[in-house]
């Protein structure tokens, strides 16, 4: 993690605050963790999958598309993986089930 933020922190630059917005894993809150000037964390209350939409599509791709499945290195995961996104986001109706939540709504009704 602490690699990742510091990646993060470089490529905004110095210029530029980063506001991340993270779920309850533990190693995000770990106290090892070196967070940059330019970074705030943001995380998110306990067991609301309906603020972070992105955490139900990434189950139902898991478990639609890469569960029950040996993959013989890493390429072959990162092709599962980019083929149960390119399948994902061919299906409307899937994603709109998932991701309906009254907030989304009204933030781009405006």
């Amino acid at each position: 993690m602490n690699l990742h933020l510091a990646e993060i922190s470089r490529t905004a630059g110095p210029d530029v605050h980063v506001a991340l917005v993270l779920d309850q894993a533990g190693w995000h809150g770990s106290k090892g963790l070196n967070i940059p000037d330019n970074i705030t964390l943001v995380p998110l209350p306990a067991y609301s999958p309906e603020l972070n939409p992105m955490e139900l599509v990434w189950l139902y791709i898991k478990s639609h598309y890469l569960s029950n499945r040996v993959y013989l290195d890493h390429e072959a995961l990162y092709a599962a993986g980019t083929d149960g996104w390119n399948r994902f986001t061919q299906d409307p109706i899937t994603a709109q089930s998932l991701c309906n939540f009254s907030w989304i709504q009204s933030a781009y009704s405006n």
